[in-house]
């Protein structure tokens, strides 16, 4: 049952622990001293909603979504990127953050689909799960902060990248993870700073995880994005953040 309880500790972070902490500046191409953070209501008018990103169902409820004494490390360089994988701010001196859970809405039509589990070869009923389960699911957050506070935020990320290479003990709304690897991949560019990574960690008998990753610094707001595909998870199958919500969050920050 060690794989069960793997998955189950990925769908928790997948899902549970998706939360936005993607924090709006004010505009202008850098934070800097004189930044003025967004307020709360602010943030939530700017963080995407239902409807701004076609294929994609969105839910501001939070009712998953994780709050900071519920993410824990020991790695104490290593906890800005355990915020950004949970929607949370990566820094303790955001003004204000807000999180939502973008899930792909796709049909899946196939020709089990009228049939029982039990009708189902194991073949059949594989191949159902893997469609059923192919899925992104992205935690948006957002997280502003003034004068300088989302450019010292956003270098804190990137230096945590490098140095949490090797992984770090983490543990998430009360599951114990072991992330294995952190390695840096090409940033969407969106933004003023932007920064990307992928984490592996520890499914159990054996299966690593993969899942990505993206930081982007708008002015004195911090965008968080956190992205996993149970159905892809545990597979070399490529996936990534989704362009189009990258795209869509930014063009609410403009």
């Amino acid at each position: 049952m060690k794989r069960s309880s793997g998955v189950r500790t990925a769908a928790t972070v997948a899902v549970s622990v998706l939360t936005f902490a993607l924090a709006t500046g004010c505009g202008g191409d850098s934070g800097g001293s004189d930044a003025k953070a967004l307020s709360a209501a602010e943030l939530k008018k700017a963080i995407i909603a239902q409807g701004d990103v076609d294929g994609y169902k969105v839910d501001a409820s939070g009712k998953q979504l994780p709050s900071k004494d519920q993410i824990k490390s020991t790695d104490e360089k290593c906890r800005p990127l355990a915020y950004a994988m949970s929607g949370l701010p990566p820094a303790d001196s955001a003004v204000s953050n807000t999180a939502v859970l973008a899930t792909q809405d796709r049909k899946k039509p196939t020709d089990t689909a009228s049939k029982s589990m039990d009708d189902m070869s194991a073949e059949e009923f594989e191949d159902a799960f893997a469609t059923a389960t192919d899925l992104d699911v992205t935690v948006v957050g957002l997280s502003s902060y003034d004068g300088s506070g989302a450019e010292e935020t956003f270098k804190s990320v990137s230096d945590a990248v490098g140095n949490c290479s090797g992984g770090f003990p983490l543990v998430m709304q009360g599951e114990d993870q072991k992330l294995n690897k952190i390695t840096e991949e090409k940033a969407s560019g969106a933004g003023d700073e932007s920064v990307a990574f992928t984490t592996k960690s520890d499914l159990g008998d054996g299966d690593v995880g993969t899942a990505h990753v993206q930081v982007v610094r708008h002015g004195a707001t911090i965008a968080t994005y956190y992205t996993m595909n149970l159905g892809l998870l545990a597979t070399d199958k490529p996936y990534d953040v989704p362009a189009e919500i990258i795209d869509a969050q930014a063009t609410k920050l403009k």
